[in-house]
């Protein structure tokens, strides 16, 4: 290569503190030991005249209401969800209920740490748009108070040339409404198996249900259950594994008023407490039809889980765990369409090497085949991919990340073969895209890192986050970078 093929666009997404979200808070409940105080504080707003509650909530929606949508639903929710603890609930006015409310709220301002890990898709709206231009989503890391993460939107218009615009992101940010989504039995059986839960408790269960089903049929099977099994000494635990284990499924929904960046993926499970991580969007191809999925890391504060979500339009998603050994770590990414039948994945299980994993027929995904371990200087410490591969005449373009001196990010790339893509056919000699001076403080310093790009007239697009701290994009010309990729094996190598 005579000079570098990536280059940098002058447009960058940087953290803005005004996004912000209002949460629970409940006095008492972030002290060491926990101990909620909301029944003291709920008799203190009891015993203010109607006068100063009126004074302090009118107060309270001239400060907030611009920034929050319907935040009197908001309020009127959380009320809700801590009226047992007011000893007189039902003789509170509707005044007082919303000043409760109010008192059990608090912003929180989704990416005032970071802004990270991009991927980017084709938007589902593409009109009014000129010759030349695609409009595309770009999924982000949102990282707020204490590092928890969640995912968040940009819109942006590529094109013509090299030409780049993103849409203001200023407005009322939206966390979707949990839905209740149809459980799949497979992905059940799945679970309880990862967790070696097989009993006479869990195959009546599994017996019983439908390969698709709702809530009330799962809790009717439950229910069923014949008293002689629960009697057992493992009975009831079981039960409680079941509901976790189907809990780990569910759907959420935005209004269909929001735009998109405007909504916000928010933990909504256990396994997602601490955070929502690096999702890798991808538009893919099925017997369905058209469909947008990713996978994410759910992380719960002490271990890690790879979750897939689905959509059809970026409004309502449905959230599910990944199962079986090609799924137990962090940066699993779908292709966009089934290979030969099969249905593929890129992911690293062993911390340090690319491999491609096969969604199995019990939805479990199998042991990889390694494609891609650390060998150059660059990536020494451990190599990974940057996104789903995206596919070419030339063969399916794999974006990578690998790790050097000083724990230093960069990407490269990697070119396997489109029928057989346990086959890797040529490599990027070097880094694609490394940390300048510009790139190299933040957050976490020295890094560049990507979730996912795409080809759009005859360029790939990079977001790429820079020191897990603001976003940027670069633009590779794709016959170019295809050109520059070395065959693999090199001639004479030895290798078979």
């Amino acid at each position: 290569m005579t000079g570098p093929l990536a280059v940098r666009q002058g447009l960058t997404l940087t953290p803005d503190p005004l996004r912000v979200i209002v949460k629970l808070f409940v006095p008492g409940e972030d002290d060491a030991v926990v101990r909620t105080r909301a029944r003291a504080l709920i008799d203190r707003i009891a015993g203010l005249d109607e006068e100063e509650t009126g004074r302090l909530l009118r107060d309270t929606f001239d400060r907030f209401g611009a920034r929050h949508r319907d935040l009197a639903d908001t309020f009127q929710h959380h009320y809700r969800l801590v009226r047992h603890r007011a000893a007189q609930a039902r003789a509170l006015s509707p005044t007082s209920r919303l000043l409760v409310g109010a008192y059990f709220s608090h912003e929180y301002a989704v990416e005032s740490a970071a802004l990270c890990n991009p991927s980017m898709v084709a938007h589902p709206d593409q009109t009014d748009l000129h010759a030349g231009q695609l409009r595309v989503a770009v999924s982000l890391r949102q990282i707020g108070e204490g590092h928890l993460s969640s995912i968040g939107f940009a819109t942006a218009v590529l094109g013509p040339g090299h030409h780049l615009t993103v849409a203001d992101r200023r407005g009322p940010l939206v966390v979707g409404q949990r839905m209740g989504v149809r459980h799949r039995r497979d992905l059940l059986a799945a679970g309880l198996a990862e967790e070696d839960c097989d009993n006479e408790v869990t195959a009546t269960v599994l017996d019983a249900l439908p390969e698709r089903y709702g809530e009330a049929t799962f809790e009717r099977v439950l229910g069923d259950l014949p008293p002689d099994l629960l009697s057992r000494s493992t009975g009831m635990g079981t039960l409680e594994r079941l509901r976790r284990t189907n809990a780990a499924s569910y759907a959420t929904s935005f209004p269909a008023d929001t735009a998109l960046h405007e909504r916000v993926l928010w933990p909504a499970t256990p396994a997602e407490s601490n955070g929502m991580e690096d999702a890798r969007f991808v538009r893919t191809v099925d017997e369905s039809g058209s469909v947008y999925r990713a996978t994410y890391t759910a992380y719960d504060g002490r271990s890690i889980a790879t979750r897939a979500l689905a959509s059809r339009d970026l409004r309502r998603f449905e959230m599910t765990p990944m199962r079986g050994p090609g799924a137990r770590s962090k940066g699993v990414a779908l292709f966009p369409r089934a290979v030969g039948g099969r249905h593929l994945a890129l992911c690293r299980t062993d911390g340090e090497t690319i491999g491609l994993t096969c969604r199995g027929g019990e939805n479990r995904w199998q042991a990889p085949v390694p494609l891609h371990a650390p060998r150059d200087g660059w990536e020494l410490i451990q190599v990974g991919n940057c996104g789903s591969p995206i596919e070419t005449d030339a063969g399916w373009l794999v974006l990578t990340h690998g790790v050097g001196p000083m724990r230093r990010y960069a990407i490269g790339a990697l070119l396997l073969d489109l029928h057989r893509p346990e086959r890797v056919v040529a490599q990027l000699p070097g880094a694609l895209l490394a940390p300048d001076d510009a790139d190299r403080n933040g957050y976490v310093p020295n890094v560049v890192y990507s979730c996912g790009g795409l080809v759009h007239a005859g360029e790939l697009w990079l977001p790429y986050g820079a020191s897990d701290a603001r976003v940027g994009f670069a633009t590779v010309p794709l016959a170019a970078l295809l050109a520059a990729m070395a065959e693999f094996p090199p001639p004479n190598s030895g290798d078979a």
